[in-house]
């Protein structure tokens, strides 16, 4: 299989919304759109997207996971960046139409088909730094993945960076383009200077999450992950396996976690960590980089409890567990 994300579908589901109104959906091509250079996107970042999967299950079925979750959020990200509103059935019916029709094409476990649905502004109009767009352009495409763990598990080394942040702390719940973009210096340097894979950003000694993921320490039974706020993206795979968690009995600390917390849980023997997202669920991580010492978190492989929580998430995305929160949609 292609580089994650690398490889897509020929068609995908589009919308335009202009003069107050939404059209209605078409598949068309997924090779171009077609863009004013005076685009709003393209001078203020008037962008969002989401990440969710299609999962075949043994019987045949695709299933899409926490297909209203994704919705709900892009909807917010939306209002956050002053892009036009639309109905969430709106945008469920662009994914399970384009889905529906790439049926044959969706892998088999451990593979998926990645769902990335994209809204941009599109006015021409170069003089509204200060204003909104008054259109826009929402899109749904497809990109068959294989196992995000083909080479093997291999635990994650984090820079802690404690004196600058991934994004404006008020976009923080925003997923939009400039937020990975604002972290991608910082990650670059990160891996030049120390070789780490991804930098863990921890403004004022505040662990918060990494430039595309969020992130939790494992003590024991105890999983600690910063509470929700403004700052940070609010992960579906985050939520996911904190549900996943609890059901298993799990002490699940969603509160502030400091840096000295954090390095002195890493340093006991069972101690864990990961990075949750959609594309890995959960990357176990080994090292944690601070003021240029290396800490291994527990013996530095990939913790018990990071590789039984994936496996529970994974086995209800591919209809091997039972879907007790509702989380699958048959299509």
């Amino acid at each position: 299989m292609a580089a994650f994300g690398t490889v897509f579908m020929p068609q995908m589901t589009l919308a335009t919304f202009e003069n107050s109104n939404w059209s209605s959906p078409e598949l068309v091509s997924s090779d171009s759109i077609q863009l004013h250079p005076g685009a709003h996107v393209l001078h203020y970042a008037s962008t969002c997207f989401e990440g969710l999967k299609a999962f075949r299950h043994e019987n045949g079925s695709i299933n899409l996971f926490r297909m209203d979750r994704n919705i709900e959020r892009m909807q917010q990200s939306s209002q956050l960046l002053s892009l036009p509103a639309f109905d969430a059935s709106f945008l469920q019916k662009m994914i399970t139409d384009v889905v529906k029709h790439f049926h044959n094409d969706v892998p088999k476990p451990p593979g998926s088909m990645y769902i990335r649905p994209t809204h941009i502004g599109t006015e021409a109009a170069i003089g509204k730094a200060a204003s909104p767009t008054s259109s826009s352009m929402l899109y749904v495409l497809l990109s068959p993945v294989g196992d995000y763990f083909a080479s093997g598990d291999q635990t994650l080394r984090l820079l802690l960076e404690e004196d600058g942040s991934r994004c404006a702390a008020h976009m923080g719940m925003v997923k939009s383009g400039g937020n990975y973009a604002s972290a991608l210096q910082p990650i670059l340097q990160a891996r030049a200077s120390v070789n780490a894979d991804q930098v863990l950003f921890c403004p004022n000694g505040d662990v918060q999450e990494t430039g595309a993921a969020n992130f939790l320490l494992i003590d024991g039974n105890e999983i600690i992950t910063k509470a929700l706020d403004s700052s940070f993206l609010h992960g579906v795979t985050r939520d996911s396996i904190l549900t996943i968690a609890r059901d298993m009995g799990m002490k699940v600390s969603e509160r502030e976690l400091s840096v000295d917390e954090l390095l002195e849980r890493a340093a006991k023997p069972e101690s864990e960590a990961a990075l949750s997202g959609t594309a890995a669920v959960l990357a176990p991580v080994g090292t944690l980089i601070h003021k240029g010492k290396e800490i291994p978190v527990g013996d530095a492989s990939p913790g018990k409890t990071t590789l039984k929580l994936r496996k529970a998430l994974n086995d209800i995305q591919w209809g091997k567990a039972e879907d007790k929160h509702g989380w699958l949609t048959q299509i």
